[in-house]
């Protein structure tokens, strides 16, 4: 038989859980239930919150709130409740979130002085600086995992410091480069996401334990001792600000999707090399798939998949701006969501990262075929170049190279198979020495400006890749 109130309502079952419910006559129906229990995905906090409660415990004792013997039962307790949960420990029925299970275990194990440890603090703070410690966690793993496929690009560049390849605007060919710079120009923009991972590090750096619901503690705990023992960079100044801000996790989203894009275009640039049209590249065996059809078939899945997921880091982001913009000060129970876009945004990125860093690692260039891509035609700028290096102004340089390359595409002929005649006609300036600019070597020989395509240029830019990575 269901108990019940004097009103005749149901009451919580005796064997329930919960942080709160004093003031309520009647049993929550099962339909809130499921859709306000979030512990299916805060579950994985559960390192953080112990930790953070041992700090909260700590504090508590320094305050005079609770005895040592308190402190000590209630410490001890949580590292029973730590290896329960390593050991595979599970929420039952009354666990709305993870907080909740540890408190439950937290009795269980440390008795009464259990009932003592969320004086003065609220869940508002708690999952908080949950969360934060979590993301600071992640950071760490996903610049690893950056470094990693960095590691792998770095590597390809230097076998490649002698190969010459053509570079793209408009995806059409348009001057011969290094394929070590083609390779490096990857490497930088996930060097940036290096740093804004670092900021978005820093911005969760910010302790909001012991600013209670929305007011702050009542009690006098030391929140600067709280900070040390979690390492965290500051003290959040606002209590109601504390409890609301998710800055920090639209920061890493932001990094996340800024870095999808990154893979994505990784991942398209060799997807492109590697079709049967380009040939620049070969794919491994071990991370690609074949065809349940066609038994020719060589699949370069992983880099799709990254493709793909650019779209999902995305969405991650804009739907938890579209939950912030809209909410009042404070917390509020929309933000319960912004662990799944968390959580599930650095899953995937952990996913893709490997896959490309692995299917880029295995590749096999094909030097020749680059190298029989590179045409004269791509040394247009070169042979205007010739022209203002004899004091001919760019613009008629321009002018002039443009009408031999529309001889050339009018015969049909490469620029380079033109005769002298064409090149006199086109300018006089032009001498004997012309075709010599129609060098693809001679192209990269004049880029040695900082950040270029010459050879000495490349190991310089090298060099300091390998700078940043030992950082």
């Amino acid at each position: 038989m269901t108990d019940t109130t004097d009103t005749g309502t149901p009451a919580q079952p005796a064997s329930s859980h919960r942080l709160w419910g004093g003031r309520f006559g009647a049993q929550t129906a099962a339909a809130l239930d499921a859709v306000n229990r979030s512990i299916g995905v805060d579950f994985r906090l559960w390192p953080h919150d112990i930790r953070l409660s041992k700090a909260w415990a700590a504090a508590l004792g320094r305050a005079g709130v609770l005895t040592d013997a308190e402190v000590s039962a209630i410490v001890q307790g949580l590292d029973v409740v730590s290896a329960q949960i390593a050991a595979g420990a599970q929420p039952d029925a009354s666990d709305e979130d993870i907080h909740t299970m540890v408190d439950r275990l937290l009795h269980a194990a440390a008795g009464a002085p259990a009932a003592k440890l969320h004086t003065g603090r609220s869940r508002n703070d708690q999952v908080a600086t949950g969360t934060r410690l979590w993301a600071m966690e992640a950071c760490r793993t996903l610049d690893q995992a950056i470094r990693d496929l960095q590691q792998v690009l770095l590597e390809q560049a230097e076998l490649l410091q002698d190969a010459i390849m053509p570079a793209y605007t408009h995806l059409q060919r348009a001057q011969p480069v290094l394929a070590a710079h083609w390779v490096m120009a990857h490497f930088w923009p996930l060097q940036r996401d290096r740093e804004r991972l670092a900021q978005a590090a820093q911005s969760a750096s910010i302790l909001p334990l012991g600013s209670g619901a929305i007011a702050g503690s009542a009690f006098p705990v030391d929140r600067e001792f709280i900070r040390e023992q979690l390492g965290f960079r500051v003290v959040s100044p606002n209590s109601i600000d504390a409890v609301a801000d998710r800055d920090f996790i639209a920061e890493l989203l932001f990094v996340l999707a800024l870095l999808g894009v990154h893979a994505s275009r990784i991942a398209e640039d060799f997807i492109l090399l590697g079709t049967s049209e380009f040939g620049f590249v070969k794919f491994g065996d071990t991370f690609t798939t074949g065809s349940s059809m066609m038994p020719q078939k060589r699949n370069p899945d992983a880099l799709e998949i990254a493709r793909g997921s650019g779209a999902r880091f995305l969405g991650d982001l804009v739907a938890l701006l579209g939950t912030l913009k809209g909410l009042p000060s404070g917390y509020n129970k929309d933000l319960q969501d912004d662990k799944r876009a968390l959580f599930g945004a650095v899953d995937a990125m952990l996913l893709v990262l490997p896959g490309v860093a692995g299917t880029v690692a295995e590749l096999s260039w094909q030097r020749e075929r680059m190298r029989a891509a590179v045409s004269s035609v791509m040394m247009a700028t070169d042979l205007a170049d010739y022209l203002v290096d004899r004091k001919v102004p760019f613009r008629d340089a321009h002018k002039a190279v443009g009408a031999i390359v529309r001889e050339a595409e009018v015969s049909g002929i490469e620029v380079h198979t033109l005769p002298l005649s064409v090149y006199a006609a086109a300018h006089p300036v032009f001498g004997d020495d012309v075709k010599e600019a129609l060098s693809p070597e001679a192209s990269l020989a004049r880029r040695e400006v900082e950040g270029g395509t010459g050879t000495g240029a490349v190991a310089r830019q090298i060099a300091k890749a390998r700078s940043a990575l030992a950082r």
